[in-house]
C-alpha cells in the first residue's frame, strides 16, 4: 500500500504543476502580459492593495491609460516590479516624436515616482515601460509566498 500511496501522490503533484502551469500560461495569452499576476510587496498603496495581496494584471497600450487606472512598470534598479496609480498624462517629445509620459504615484506616497535614470530627466514614467494594467485583486493570496521569499534571501 506505500507504493500505491506514493503513485497517488505521485500523480497529484504532476496534476497540480500542469494545471498551475497551463492556468499561468492560459493567463498570460489572454490577458497580453508575461506576468498575470503580481505579488504586492509593499505598502505604497495602501488601502487599495495591501502587502500580500496579488493582483491580477491586463497588457495595455499607452493610449488605453486614463487617469486613475493602477499600472505595472519596471525600473531598472529595482527588482520587483511596480503597480501605482496614474494621477496625469502628459505628452512630451522624445527624439523628435510625440509620446505618452504618466505621472504615477502610490496611494500611500506622498510625491509621485521619479521618472528614470538613463534618458533625458523625465519627470513622468514614458509610456513604453508601462506593462499592463490591474483588473482585479485578491486579497492575502501572495503572504505565505512573500514570507517564504523573505525568509529565503529572494525578495
Amino acid at each position: 500500500m506505500g507504493f500505491e500511496g506514493w503513485k497517488e501522490d505521485a500523480a497529484w503533484i504532476l496534476i497540480t504543476v500542469v494545471v498551475v502551469f497551463g492556468l499561468n500560461t492560459g493567463l498570460k495569452l489572454a490577458l497580453h502580459t508575461d506576468s498575470p499576476l503580481v505579488i504586492v510587496v509593499s505598502g505604497s498603496m495602501e488601502p487599495v492593495f495591501y502587502r500580500g495581496d496579488v493582483v491580477l494584471l491586463k497588457g495595455v497600450s499607452p493610449q488605453d491609460i486614463r487617469v486613475g487606472d493602477v499600472v505595472v512598470y519596471k525600473r531598472p534598479y529595482t527588482k520587483y516590479p511596480i503597480i501605482h496609480r496614474v494621477r496625469a498624462i502628459e505628452k512630451i517629445r522624445i527624439d523628435g516624436q510625440e509620446k505618452l509620459c504618466f505621472v504615477i504615484q502610490g496611494d500611500n506616497n506622498p510625491v509621485p515616482d521619479p521618472g528614470l535614470v538613463g534618458s533625458p530627466y523625465l519627470d513622468c514614467i514614458p509610456g513604453d515601460v508601462i506593462e499592463a494594467k490591474a483588473l482585479l485583486v485578491f486579497p492575502k493570496v501572495g503572504l505565505i509566498p512573500l514570507e517564504i521569499r523573505e525568509k529565503l534571501g529572494l525578495g
